[in-house]
């Protein structure tokens, strides 16, 4: 690490120039070291004169300061850094960190870091750090006797005496710790075993950790890949052997969860897109790393080859995300393509690099079978519907299509898009969550997954956020959700999902509500999944999906209009025939009333541009209705998907319509 590296080049990606992050074949351990420079080596022109600082191309702003947000860019690349390091290989310019950690702690510097405040973003970052610290040696041996006081002052002293919000950046402060402790540094082993301690108190059961105290329920990527599950994993490899208890507890939850996560990454190797910050991507596959890296035993009948697959699939997937990038080669905020409206306010240009999580796979030795075994698919051994307590998800993976049913969660702060992010009833692998680039009308709400109700005639719209939920099983032992929500305080709704049947009618799952409009007169909006709306047809050109036309195999029923033609009658269609969308690569989504009548109509919502994670044109066939003011009504939804097979295929399922179970025929008849 005291070599010279080389003047930074930038990188220039033009109109039909793939990033090299496309352009590697994946299949190896040398391979994903490539991938990890591939995602480098654009951040090196953008280093302060001293190093201590990367501004990423982006000049929007965070919650915190922009001395932070310059932190967060050369801290971050640091968790994939010191994994190539850890595992023996090597990094042309990590020279720059070493420098820039040097220079970022020295409170006479021109490129002070800053002393951190309560609640400061710093803290986060602190995370990489102190990792680093703890598994490349050469980073404290290269800072020198006043670099390493001066650290020991910013990393230690700061983070132990400041408020820390009550989540997983507690987790934080205890790698800041660790990281000092396994250089000999000053650090407070008080600190770092009461915040074990009060992170224990996370523990839901069955491998499961909420992100924050009791009486929050929210578990998504926080809970596993992000950082409760990852940095237990973590812990328990860099500290068992003065807590081999708590070590082995650690590694228990993971076997415990992994029967779980597994069940989030479908064949092709995408990910359910969830709750917030999604936009870390391929951080998302991180806990299957790290649970080679923590040397667990994994639980039957995952093996090395799977939990293999899961991670190289996931990889090569984003891999095909070509729009990602910025020009300068950097990683964007968003998600498939740069995307503000689904960003966080803590989502700095820096903060994308939490993705580097992902690479603690080359911390793994080559010889351990996670390397050494042949990739292969999970989805061979798992059930196809599995209910997970805790999280509140049914997951499904059934037709071609792997999904979740959601008892509908709920950050515990403001957060942009919440409803959208914790609140749908289904989050996808093929047909991503759509997030609010606007509050007013349908267009601008996205409602995918999700039911709106408006009181307003249909200028703004509130969905399912705060609810009480429940996980049961039906009498046939299938497992189905109910969620007790009010969108207003005078209008009542019970949710019921019910996931598909395997046979002939597992594309569709149910959807049911029971509404009481008891103090007002609301309308209703029930989408399906969000699909992509740019035809790949040759005369098309790029343009909004036609209406449907069996022999090109592509089109929308009934017509798909724009957002100023809500009045055109052939935009319509009694809800019982429904509404869908096929796509000659995405394949089909829809969604049709079975309650029986003619209550509700159907159309396809022309969303507004960019409010999809991964389709940045999207069209979502919805069912809409009026429930009366003192009028309690239920709707019976269907929803098709088909995201797989051959495309001729995609609406082999669509009139094959789903008996309602008898419990719930009974639940209906005795409360109408």
């Amino acid at each position: 690490m005291t070599s010279t590296p080389p003047s930074p080049q930038g990188l220039n990606l033009g109109y039909s120039h793939p990033h090299p992050f496309s352009l590697i074949s994946l299949s190896t351990r040398s391979s994903v070291q490539a991938l990890l420079t591939s995602l480098l080596d654009p951040l090196l022109p953008f280093f302060s004169p001293l190093k201590s600082r990367i501004k990423c191309p982006g000049a929007t702003a965070v919650r915190f300061d922009q001395s932070a947000s310059e932190v967060e860019g050369i801290c971050r690349p640091l968790w994939g850094l010191a994994c190539l390091l850890a595992g023996g290989g090597g990094y042309h310019a990590a020279e720059y960190w070493v420098e820039g950690i040097r220079n970022g702690v020295d409170p006479e510097g021109e490129e002070y870091w800053g002393y951190p405040r309560d609640n400061d973003q710093r803290m986060v970052e602190m995370c990489p750090l102190g990792f680093a610290l703890a598994v490349v040696p050469g980073i404290w041996e290269g800072l020198g006797d006043k670099g390493r006081r001066d650290l020991e002052s910013w990393l230690g002293n700061s983070i132990n005496e400041k408020n820390m919000p009550d989540t997983n950046w507690l987790w934080f402060r205890v790698f800041a710790n660790l990281g000092l402790k396994k250089n000999g540094g000053k650090y407070s082993q008080e600190r770092l075993d009461r915040d074990v301690e009060h992170l224990e108190t996370f523990y839901r059961g069955d491998g499961w950790s909420n992100d924050g105290p009791k009486g929050i329920h929210q578990m998504d990527y926080y809970s596993s890949s992000f950082a409760i599950h990852f940095l237990q994993l973590l812990y328990a490899k860099l500290a068992g052997h003065d807590e081999p208890a708590r070590a082995a507890e650690f590694k228990k939850r993971a076997q415990m969860a992994a029967l779980d996560l597994a069940h989030y990454y479908d064949t092709e190797g995408r990910s359910i897109p969830f709750g917030r910050s999604v936009g870390y991507r391929f951080a998302m596959v991180s806990f299957w790393g790290a649970i080679a890296y923590a040397d667990v035993e994994l639980p039957k009948p995952l093996t090395w080859g799977m939990v293999k697959g899961i991670v190289m699939r996931h990889l090569r997937w984003w891999q095909t995300q070509a729009d990602m990038w910025s020009s300068s080669g950097t990683l964007t905020i968003g998600y498939s393509y740069p995307n503000m409206y689904m960003a966080e306010n803590y989502n700095s240009p820096g903060s994308p690099y939490w993705a580097c999580l992902a690479f603690i796979c080359l911390a793994v030795p080559e010889t351990h079978p996670f390397w050494t075994s042949e990739e292969q698919d999970h989805w061979g051994v798992l059930p196809p519907v599995k209910a997970l307590p805790q999280p509140g998800h049914i997951m499904v993976s059934l037709g071609t299509h792997t999904f979740l049913l959601s008892s509908g969660q709920a950050c515990s702060y403001p957060m942009k898009g919440t409803h959208a992010k914790y609140g749908g009833f289904a989050y996808s692998s093929s047909y991503a969550y759509s997030v609010p680039p606007g509050l007013f009308t349908l267009e601008q709400y996205a409602l995918a997954s999700q039911l709106g109700l408006s009181d307003d005639g249909g200028e703004y719209w509130k969905t399912r956020r705060l609810s009480a939920s429940q996980l049961k099983t039906a009498p046939d032992g299938t497992p189905f959700l109910i969620s007790e929500w009010k969108p207003f305080v005078d209008v009542h709704v019970k949710t019921y999902l019910l996931p598909p049947v395997p046979g002939a009618t597992e594309n569709y799952h149910f959807r049911v509500h029971h509404i009481w409009a008891e103090g007002r007169e609301v309308m209703t909006a029930d989408g399906s999944f969000a699909i992509c709306n740019e035809s790949t047809l040759r005369e098309s050109k790029g343009r909004y999906l036609d209406l449907w036309d069996e022999s090109k195999g592509e089109g929308t029923s009934p017509k798909l209009i724009g957002n100023y033609d809500l009045a055109t009658p052939e935009a319509w269609a009694d809800g019982q025939k429904g509404a869908f969308a096929v796509h000659k690569t995405k394949g089909a989504v829809g969604i049709r009333a079975l309650e029986g009548g003619s209550i509700r109509k159907a159309n396809l919502v022309n969303a507004d541009p960019n409010s999809n994670l991964v389709e940045s044109r999207t069209a979502i066939p919805t069912l809409q209705g009026t429930v009366k003011k003192g009028e309690k009504v239920w709707y019976v939804g269907g929803i098709y998907a088909r995201p797989g097979g051959k495309p001729e295929e995609f609406l082999s399922g669509w009139d094959k319509i789903p008996e309602l179970p008898g419990w719930l025929k009974e639940e209906i008849e005795k409360s109408s």
